[in-house]
């Protein structure tokens, strides 16, 4: 008879999504589709339509936000110009903190953990949205969706912050609310949690490859509190 071998979850890190995770982005982000909409003689659309557009970057929701333009522009980099100015004036007026938040990452420092986020969003933006939301002391790193040359669902924004925080990918923990969260951590073999709050493009999280949803940043520290207590058998 072989004998089991026992060990306990090896995580020494969270890496965490941004928006529709830790903040509630979408009001600024609706004001800045909607005034780029206006530069381009459109109507605004509702904010629940543009949350759908978020998760796949600025270049993705600028051009799922200008699907009804009459004709194709002929220089693209207009609509995204106009977009990062309007956001810039904008960004972190509205946006909010998810119930749980700072709970949670109280509890996740207490355990000793070292906290980053990986987030779709340029550095330009999310930087400064993590200072006027009084996150930023929370994280050791920031990795945006201009750090590396790809954005998730692609894995490697979460093995660029491993490989930052000299970690490999089994000692994290990934923290989403989408899609892109998932496979991506999936590719990059890091566990990843997700929350059902968040966009997701407006699809239910519950039919995603995860290894489990929390209500909360706050429960899903105790998640894994429980995790690293525990014994598992192999």
């Amino acid at each position: 008879m072989s004998q089991a071998r026992y060990k306990k979850m090896n995580i020494f890190s969270v890496l965490f999504d941004l928006d529709g995770t830790l903040l509630d982005t979408i009001p600024d982000l609706a004001s800045a589709c909607n005034a780029m909409r206006i530069d381009f003689g459109l109507p605004v659309l509702p904010e629940e339509r543009i949350a759908t557009f978020v998760g796949k970057g600025s270049e993705n929701l600028v051009q799922r936000a200008l699907t009804d333009l009459p004709e194709p522009l002929a220089d693209p980099s207009q609509a995204l110009e106009s977009f990062y100015y309007h956001y810039q004036l904008c960004n972190g007026q509205h946006s909010r903190l998810y119930s749980g938040v700072l709970e949670g990452l109280e509890d996740f420092k207490n355990q000793g953990l070292r906290l980053a986020v990986v987030t779709n969003k340029p550095e330009q933006f999310a930087r400064p949205l993590l200072e006027q939301t009084g996150l930023a002391s929370y994280f050791e790193l920031l990795v945006g969706g201009d750090t590396c040359p790809r954005k998730k669902p692609d894995p490697l924004p979460f093995l660029h912050a491993c490989e930052q925080m000299n970690l490999s990918p089994q000692q994290a923990l990934v923290i989403g609310d989408s899609m892109n969260d998932a496979q991506a951590a999936r590719a990059a073999h890091i566990p990843v949690l997700l929350v059902p709050y968040g966009y997701n493009e407006g699809k239910d999280v519950q039919s995603l490859d995860s290894d489990g949803i929390v209500a909360s940043i706050a429960d899903a520290a105790i998640w894994l509190r429980n995790q690293r207590n525990t014994i598992f058998t192999s």
